[in-house]
């Protein structure tokens, strides 16, 4: 009798075998009551976060306090611990979150400079997006798992967990060492590290369009240099995580629907590290004011729950040319914010 020995799974075949058993995007619409049960739980979940997020817009602590940015001083709020719902906020929140989760980029590459133009101080707005990234990231993560587009197994390990964990240590590692090389030793101006990250995700979108047609060779081996490339990007400017690791998993050969699902993951994780960074710059005597992380949680809660939904509604050829052209849209917009920059730059030498 001869043994037929099971095909060892990546963890990204359930995502075409929904595309081949369901093959409009209607079927692939329907959702079964166990993964309406599902979502509740995680919307269960955002509750907790909404109500952390309202106290500690209270400045409960000697750190949280109301910083006289543009917007406070216009509102009226300096120097008390009132704060409110700011709706455009929200959207914007909303949108590039929706963006993020679904297409693997662009929630902080994009939000944060457009928050620090509308006259909020940086950090009334980078600890924000850094709590709501780690939660929503891994949330998001889980919840494309729920709905096929990728599949996470430890016993027996599946590609896709091992290269998430890959992806995790090698960008924690990098964000250690980017804070420390371009602020305490190299001390990098920022506007040639935001114009280098720019080159990049113009460099990664152009050669991720040349593949879209195609699937390469799963090289995993490539990942190493993406998720270092990434997580220097993370430490260094903020953003341009999402894009490089994304784009990097397709260039590596790994199918779109389960690498935008391992960067939430994987963006979630090296967030919580960076959140925990952060608390640790409490201690040093740095104030931080959550105002704004009420918005940002209402902005990120449907979202983060509705994108991965929406990514299995359309087919993996659709998000192959849309995942890579929106890494270059995001690409002509860093340059548009940065190019002013650096020709003052240039003229004052």
């Amino acid at each position: 009798m001869t043994e037929v020995k099971d095909e060892k799974r990546m963890g990204w075949e359930s995502a075409r075998e929904i595309e081949a058993e369901k093959a409009t995007m209607a079927e692939r619409a329907m959702l079964t009551k166990e993964n309406i049960k599902t979502l509740l739980m995680y919307s269960v979940a955002f509750v907790g976060l909404f109500a952390v997020a309202w106290w500690l817009a209270g400045c409960p602590f000697e750190f949280t306090q109301r910083l006289p940015s543009e917007y406070v001083v216009k509102h009226g709020l300096v120097g008390t611990t009132n704060w409110t719902i700011v709706w455009y906020v929200v959207f914007m929140c909303a949108f590039f979150e929706f963006m993020d989760s679904a297409g693997g980029m662009g929630y902080g590459t994009a939000l944060t400079p457009l928050m620090l133009i509308a006259g909020f101080d940086p950090k009334q707005v980078v600890p924000c997006v850094m709590i709501t990234e780690a939660f929503t990231g891994l949330i998001a993560g889980m919840v494309h798992s729920e709905f096929g587009n990728v599949e996470w197994s430890f016993s027996p390990l599946n590609e896709t967990t091992k290269l998430t964990v890959l992806v995790c240590a090698v960008g924690i590692v990098c964000v250690c060492f980017s804070i420390t090389a371009a602020y305490k030793v190299l001390k990098v101006h920022k506007v040639w590290i935001k114009l280098y990250v720019a080159v990049l995700l113009v460099v990664m979108g152009i050669c991720s369009l040349m593949t879209a047609k195609k699937y390469t060779t799963y090289r995993p081996k490539w990942m190493i240099l993406f998720a270092g490339l990434g997580g220097f990007n993370k430490g260094v400017g903020g953003g341009g995580y999402g894009p490089v690791i994304t784009v990097g998993g397709l260039l590596a050969g790994v199918p779109v629907k389960s690498m935008v699902a391992i960067t939430s993951l994987a963006e979630g994780v090296t967030c919580v590290f960076a959140v925990g960074m952060w608390f640790i710059l409490l201690s040093t005597g740095v104030v931080i004011d959550y105002m704004l992380l009420p918005s940002f949680v209402i902005g990120t809660v449907i979202a983060a729950v509705a994108a991965p939904y929406v990514t299995r509604i359309f087919s993996e050829k659709f998000w192959k040319i849309l995942v890579p052209t929106y890494c270059c849209i995001l690409a002509v917009y860093c340059f548009y914010k940065i190019i002013p920059s650096v020709i003052k730059k240039l003229k004052a030498g």
